[in-house]
């Protein structure tokens, strides 16, 4: 799925207005038909409802819904601000179909003075104020009146995106003047601040309604960033062939693991197994040997000459893919041990977790790590990789996309929506996952998932794309069996075998 720009979404909107064709005011009713359809299916007609419209296209589109509401009999009070004396086309339309409309109990035109009505827990506020062409904070009264709407026991609904919230970046916005909706009936599309985790204040439950834009548009139009969706998956999978042996399916190296923290290592093995490998090499510091061997009796184990912890580099020749991080601790012989593993390196690598760490602690070797790297951060150890706390999860993802490219590695933004960050600036967002994966080893078992893959043959993108989409799925399917609040990392990996089964047809 294709996620637009908030020119884009204009340019999507005139392109169907041109060449279905329609008339904007028709293209108009259509979207308020769609959206009275959906209020209507959650709130009964006696429920008393407060428009509030702006002076553009989005107050076009409550206005419209006003007039719809009140012919099912809703009792529908309108405020329309109209402060400039300038209101779009459509909008005025609309204005005057709301003034002739006998069924709207109250009907106000704001020119200059304003005396907010009452709204009660019993109220449902439609709020239609402004739209996708936001491009500055609400200031004065319409953040008055925000900040009036938020204070208030009422229930609101937002068309297309709560007022005062952008439809892309929000680093600079004022968030005191943004309406928290509980409910955003967003047209068409999904916008791209709808995909971080600190706008879902704003937003509450989302619904994509289909009001039928041009699929023409949607179709040749190219974007920066996109989400992913089981048919893009499937198409990247590549079936095991009926004659493959264990020395064509790939050979796997996995660095991890110290003292204390060998669940990290055993997570992330079983994992890379159950992801497609045909072989795991796992090199871990000697008093994990015993472990390890008996909860992953696949895996070969390497230890290193140390008891506790990672202390020197191998040779990685005859690996297909080299995972390494989890539980490695931050000691700097590890970290001095880690730099030389990845120069020496010549297959591809996913590094996490202490990997991460340890780079951000020694920001100079940052610039010297090999092409095509795969980085699993999650936002803290993002924010201590570029060396920057981030105002916001916009601003976030801006430095990771600016990191890909300078670093031409693969960076995952991990989190609801999970961002693979490519190497030419381009953006997957995952659609798979949920919250009872916020739990101790859910990124292990994602690094061993996209380091089998690696070794399975697959190219960094496509393992990349695979791997979240599978680790979010396996997710899934262990939520619905036994719940998000009882899920631990392990039951991720029993999920992997239905994920990949699923996704394979």
């Amino acid at each position: 799925m294709k996620i637009f720009t908030s020119t884009q979404i204009k340019e999507l909107d005139q392109y169907t207005i041109e060449h279905e064709p329609i008339k904007s005011i028709d293209l108009m009713e259509r979207s308020a038909k769609a959206i009275t359809l959906a209020i209507a299916k959650e709130w009964p007609s006696t429920t008393p409802i407060v428009v509030f419209a702006g002076p553009g296209n989005n107050g076009g589109d409550a206005l419209a819904v006003s007039r719809m509401l009140a012919l099912k009999g809703y009792a529908v009070s309108v405020y329309l601000f109209n402060i400039s004396n300038h209101l779009s086309d459509d909008c005025t339309i609309n204005r005057d179909r709301c003034a002739e409309t006998k069924g709207i109990k109250n009907f106000v035109e704001v020119t200059h003075e304003f005396d907010p009505p009452r709204l009660d827990s019993g109220t449902l506020v439609v709020d239609g104020l402004f739209g996708t062409g936001l491009n500055k904070p609400l200031e004065k009264g319409f953040a008055s009146l925000v900040k009036y709407i938020n204070q208030s026991p009422c229930k609101v609904v937002s068309i297309d995106l709560p007022s005062g919230l952008m439809s892309e970046s929000n680093t600079y916005n004022d968030h005191s003047h943004i309406i928290h909706a509980d409910l955003t009936l967003t047209l068409g599309v999904k916008k791209l601040a709808m995909f971080f985790t600190d706008n879902q204040q704003y937003i509450g439950r989302l619904k994509v309604l289909d009001i039928n834009l041009s699929e023409e548009y949607i179709s040749k139009t190219n974007t920066m960033y996109t989400m992913q969706e089981t048919d893009d998956v499937r198409a990247l999978v590549v079936p095991r062939s009926d004659f493959a042996h264990k020395g064509l399916m790939g050979h796997a190296l996995l660095i991890a693991s110290s003292y204390g923290m060998a669940g990290a290592a055993i997570l992330a093995s079983r994992a890379c197994l159950r992801s497609g490998t045909g072989k795991l090499t796992v090199l871990t510091p000697k008093h994990n040997l015993d472990i390890l061997q008996i909860t992953v009796p696949e895996a070969i184990i390497q230890v290193d000459h140390e008891d506790n912890h990672f202390s020197d580099a191998i040779s990685a020749d005859e690996f297909d893919a080299l995972g390494i991080g989890p539980g490695l601790g931050q000691l700097e012989e590890t970290a001095i041990a880690l730099i030389a593993q990845l120069r020496r390196t010549q297959c591809p690598a996913v590094v996490d977790a202490d990997a991460l760490n340890i780079l951000a602690n020694h920001r100079a070797w940052i610039q010297q790590l090999p092409k095509g790297l795969i980085l699993t951060p999650h936002p803290k150890e993002f924010d201590r990789l570029s060396g920057t706390r981030c105002g916001d999860d916009c601003e976030r993802l801006q430095k990771a996309v600016d990191l890909a490219i300078k670093l031409q590695a693969y960076i995952i933004l991990k989190g609801h929506f999970s961002a693979l960050c490519m190497p030419d600036g381009k953006v997957v967002f995952n659609s798979t996952g949920n919250s009872g994966m916020a739990t101790a080893g859910s990124g292990d078992v994602l690094t061993g998932i996209i380091t089998g893959l690696l070794a399975r043959g697959y190219h960094q993108a496509e393992a990349c794309q695979i791997g979240m989409f599978v680790h979010g799925l396996a997710g899934d399917m262990a939520a619905e069996s036994k719940g998000k609040e009882s899920m631990i990392a392990s039951d991720i990996i029993d999920y992997l075998p239905q994920a990949f089964k699923f996704i394979m047809g």
